[in-house]
């Protein structure tokens, strides 16, 4: 693999400040979508809009100790991943090519939603436990970078 270029490093950095706006209680994680260099798109992960958030009900995810990875539909939050793609949907900005800068790796359901929304690289400071997405990426052929 050749050396990355600097923007990579600024991007995933940008997309720690985006997860700084996060409400989840257990992760806080941002998203880019990137294509030539522009930012398309942001996310993090928190509550659907005009929905209370879950630093103010409580996370029912923590309650029942469900590990990391495990019963996404239990969460009353939507993912960083989700988000970006959302945004850019609602503003409609093509996300076609773009690639994925992200503060953790991606869960297997955002995993899907990426691959079909034609996402091609993806960048990621932290690892995060779900085998089955990084199997799925690799067989759609997106490319994985870590920092």
């Amino acid at each position: 693999m050749s050396e990355r270029p600097a923007w990579d490093y600024y991007f995933l950095e940008i997309a720690r400040v985006v997860a700084s706006r996060s409400t989840c209680l257990r992760r806080r994680v941002g998203a880019l979508l990137v294509l030539d260099k522009r930012i398309l798109a942001t996310g993090y992960n928190g509550a659907p809009a005009g929905l209370e958030h879950c630093d103010e009900t409580g996370c029912l995810r923590e309650k029942l100790k469900v590990p990391a990875g495990e019963r996404h539909e239990l969460c009353r939050g939507l993912h960083a991943e989700q988000n970006a793609i959302i945004q850019a949907a609602v503003h409609g900005v093509a996300i076609k090519g773009a690639s994925l800068y992200c503060t953790h790796f991606p869960c297997v359901v955002c995993t899907k939603m990426l691959i079909n929304a034609g996402i091609n690289r993806v960048f990621v400071a932290q690892q995060y436990p779900d085998a089955l997405s990084k199997e799925l990426l690799n067989e759609a052929g997106v490319s994985i970078y870590f920092r």
